[in-house]
């Protein structure tokens, strides 16, 4: 008679898929719920963040902010390790986009211990709340998501060409108006004349700085109406590549690796063949 062993390579299967399917997956109860507290957790874990940096609520409270930090680093190093002992392939979570976010998420409260302040950077943890899009079966937005970010990757290298000549233009700005208005009315360099060509080709226009004479103000009100011409161009840029993107993408995510980027119709993964039906 054959006697199962506690330990045994069945059991330890049985109990990382039991696993897996409470925090990777959302359609059971478990995952429901487990989903839930973690985003709770999360969010609370943001606000001690948040509350922590006001100096009155520090002076008062500052003791109990410093266990709170360390009770949900404590926690979320705890879900990081079962997540990867659970996850099928351990590397494709570790390196994948949810993966690299979980473990910035805990990273700077142990920062903390060697860099002073540090640990306001977990203000990142709120961007574990994208699971909310998954867990609200939110699928929709998740895609539209992807499209965007696919879509300025493609346009990356046109958007590259459009800065280089938008920052051309501007060192020629800075220095036509420090040749004309001169130290005596503000510009008192080109590089600080560059300053407010970027300030006002962008329509931002803080109003630290602005031309003095009449010639300085004409040349100005020309890069004041280039800088709403050149606004445009970016956006009709993105928006050809989202067009062409969304015609062709998907926002399924593998179960395997976690990678992104299939076509509508696959039905396995093409980067590890796992079904992502």
């Amino acid at each position: 008679m054959k006697i199962n062993q506690t330990g045994s390579p069945e059991q330890d299967r049985g109990f990382r898929n039991k696993l897996y399917e409470i925090i990777f997956e959302a359609d059971t109860p478990a995952g429901k719920w487990f989903d839930i507290v973690l985003l709770w957790a999360i969010l609370v874990s943001v606000l001690v963040v948040f509350l922590e940096s006001i100096s009155e609520l520090r002076s008062s409270y500052g003791e109990l902010f410093y266990y709170l930090e360390w009770f949900f680093t404590i926690l979320f190093s705890i879900e990081y390790i079962l997540r990867i002992i659970s996850a099928k392939k351990p590397f494709g979570y570790i390196f994948s986009f949810y993966g690299v976010i979980d473990v910035l998420a805990i990273l700077p409260t142990y920062l903390s211990l060697v860099i002073a302040g540090s640990q306001y950077f977990l203000v990142i943890r709120i961007l574990r709340l994208l699971r909310v899009f998954r867990i609200l079966k939110l699928t929709h937005m998740i895609r539209q998501a992807t499209i965007l970010r696919r879509a300025l990757i493609a346009s990356r290298g046109k958007i590259a060409v459009f800065l280089f000549a938008v920052l051309t233009l501007i060192v020629i700005i800075g220095a036509v108006m420090y040749v004309i208005e001169g130290p005596e009315n503000g510009f008192s360099s080109i590089p600080f004349s560059m300053y407010w060509a970027i300030v006002t080709m962008t329509t931002v226009g803080y109003g630290d700085i602005s031309p003095q004479t009449t010639i300085g103000q004409i040349f100005a009100s020309f890069v004041m109406i280039m800088g709403y011409a050149i606004i445009a161009v970016p956006t009709g840029i993105v928006s050809v590549e989202i067009a062409d993107v969304t015609k062709k993408s998907s926002a399924q995510v593998c179960p395997g690796c976690f990678k992104e980027g299939h076509d509508l119709d696959a039905k396995y993964c093409k980067y590890c063949g796992s079904s992502i039906n």
